[in-house]
């Protein structure tokens, strides 16, 4: 039907092209005459019932037998996609582990968590051996490592200079940049010792340890070397840093 629709559309758009031609003719020339009439009929193309028939024909809808022979598509084959290269099985209970150090170390950098906090502000620009011997020293302490962003902007960069640097160590690594703020952390290494029992104060970088309640100190050294100093410049903070300092010993 759509076929002769079509012809009929034609019919009608070619009669209104010749309305609009006469139209201007009449406007801006002589008069058509019959025999002009007459020699345009003939040049138009006569459609017949046969034309008609045969578009029918080319363009008919397939019939019911056609669709069922029509072949369907089957099923992707899941099983025939490429397999990672190793299938080691996720380890939940490490997953866990690892949320578990992050929520107690964000508890202890904003003064929540019971005992002691030590953190361990670093960049991913530092010499690799310098990361190596922190992050090492950081998980036998179970301090925290704190960084700044994201390399070139990317989680997944990140990860991988992260990994190789961790291995299998548990530790608790930061993406914290009001930490850097909070703890006014302008370069790096920087080691940063608070107290237990410290409560967070409002601050410009929301909550803050109060100034009498942290340590601070900064450069190139060893995670025990920098406790040691710290401790001493400010005995009072020798028990915060025992159970570390011991921790890193054993």
């Amino acid at each position: 039907m759509w076929a002769t629709d079509r012809l009929a559309r034609h019919r009608i758009a070619s009669a209104l092209a010749l309305a609009l031609h006469a139209t201007a003719a009449t406007a801006a020339g002589p008069d058509i005459t019959e025999a002009d009439l007459e020699r345009v009929r003939r040049e138009q193309p006569t459609v017949t019932e046969q034309d008609i028939e045969q578009a029918r024909r080319r363009h008919r809808e397939p019939g019911e037998a056609e669709l069922k022979a029509a072949p369907v598509p089957s099923a992707p084959a899941i099983e025939a996609l490429p397999q990672p290269a190793t299938r080691t099985p996720i380890d939940l209970e490490a997953l866990a582990r690892g949320y578990a150090s992050q929520v107690d170390a964000m508890q202890a950098a904003e003064g929540l968590a019971r005992g002691p906090g030590l953190f361990v502000f670093v960049s991913l620009s530092m010499p690799r051996p310098a990361l190596q011997r922190l992050i090492d020293q950081a998980a036998r302490a179970r301090a925290s490592v704190i960084l700044r962003g994201l390399v070139k902007g990317s989680l997944r960069e990140t990860v991988a200079q992260l990994q190789p640097l961790i291995g299998t160590r548990q530790v608790a690594v930061q993406i914290d940049p009001p930490a850097f703020d909070r703890f006014s952390i302008v370069r790096v290494p920087s080691f940063v010792l608070v107290r237990d029992g410290t409560r967070p104060v409002s601050c410009a970088s929301g909550t803050c340890a109060p100034p009498e309640a942290f340590l601070r100190t900064a450069g190139d050294v060893s995670l025990d070397y920098a406790l040691e100093h710290m401790v001493r410049t400010a005995p009072a903070f020798q028990g915060d840093a025992a159970g570390f300092l011991q921790r890193l010993k054993e």
